[in-house]
């Protein structure tokens, strides 16, 4: 059987939503050579949701069988709060169906293979910074910008999970605190700021006192229908309304950027997401702004990146979590090496 850093050697990456179960084989470079994707059984009973899992698993194996001998494990993006370290999902608010639940040893008692288990955010950080844009780097800040904003922080190759595993809640961080209120219970949370629906929450008032704004006419007349996705292609067109919305965005991110490297001063900063794909051409204003908003005297030179990963950030993440761990159980040296 090939041996964890082998060339051959493959891991499955599983990501679960609230809606769907994504599985692929990834390879040593985090390439993905397959995919498998079903429904997420979210408030059916605990095993009618690993069944779920365990069907996009199973099509895998079926579609992929003269892969099967070089199979080497499984990693698992689920929905937190979760314990890492026991692979326990504890109570995810998508998925009422596990509570408690010992996800990473059903799965490896299904398959008879080792499982790792972590949270979306802290594995994506870490696909980027094993196989992404982060490769080379030994301390990478990573943040996911979407309906939500999550963060990961891999320092010396490992992901940083604090005392109990609840570290790295970025997007919960408040940057006003007379601020909207947030679905976590705190005001002013980066994510009631600068997520998906924060900017087209943003983008509609705008667009209600600015008419004239391509946003309205891109939702069909109802401000009700305006979205990021809507303020990007309006940005796109040269709506000044909507740069403005962008632009707005934009200052929050960096002051709470600002604070990111104040605190831990990260070698890379990515940035992956839908927002961020949106975000992408005021990338190196964030990087130039920095110094506005911290005190760090070489906070220019701390790259600003989009992350490798798209769509398909789930499974590599989920197979990064994997390649570590069978990595470290190989004693071998980390798979993330440090830029000198």
């Amino acid at each position: 059987m090939p041996q964890a850093g082998s060339r051959n050697s493959l891991v499955i990456g599983v990501d679960i939503g609230g809606t769907k179960v994504a599985a692929g084989l990834v390879d040593h470079d985090g390439g993905i050579s397959a995919r498998s994707r079903g429904p997420m059984v979210a408030r059916g009973k605990a095993t009618e949701a690993l069944g779920a899992v365990t069907s996009v698993i199973d099509a895998l194996f079926q579609h992929n069988q003269g892969a099967c001998s070089a199979i080497r494990g499984i990693g698992i993006c689920s929905p937190g709060p979760l314990d890492p370290n026991a692979g326990v999902v504890i109570n995810p608010p998508n998925l009422p169906c596990w509570r408690d639940f010992p996800l990473a040893a059903e799965v490896s008692r299904t398959y008879q293979l080792p499982v790792r288990v972590d949270n979306d955010a802290n594995a994506a950080a870490l696909a980027e910074a094993l196989w992404g844009a982060g490769r080379g780097f030994r301390n990478v800040f990573c943040t996911t910008l979407g309906t939500g904003i999550g963060t990961g922080l891999v320092l010396d190759g490992h992901v940083y999970h604090g005392r109990t595993g609840a570290a790295g809640e970025g997007g919960h961080m408040s940057i006003d605190y007379r601020g909207p209120r947030c679905t976590c219970g705190k005001r002013g949370c980066i994510e009631t700021l600068a997520s998906g629906p924060a900017i087209a929450k943003r983008a509609r008032l705008a667009a209600d006192l600015a008419p004239g704004s391509s946003m309205l006419e891109l939702a069909g007349g109802n401000l009700r229908n305006i979205t990021s996705e809507i303020v990007g292609a309006a940005y796109a067109r040269g709506d000044q309304v909507a740069r403005e919305v962008l632009c707005e965005t934009v200052d929050v991110l960096t002051l709470w950027l600002g604070n990111i490297v104040d605190l831990l001063e990260p070698d890379i900063i990515i940035l992956g997401g839908g927002i961020a794909f949106l975000l992408a051409p005021f990338f190196d204003e964030v990087r130039d702004r920095l110094p506005s908003f911290c005190i760090n005297p070489r906070s220019r030179e701390i790259p600003v990146v989009p992350a490798r990963y798209g769509a398909d950030v789930g499974i590599a993440g989920g197979a990064a979590l994997c390649s570590q761990m069978l990595q470290n159980d190989d004693n071998r040296e980390p798979l993330v090496h440090s830029r000198r």
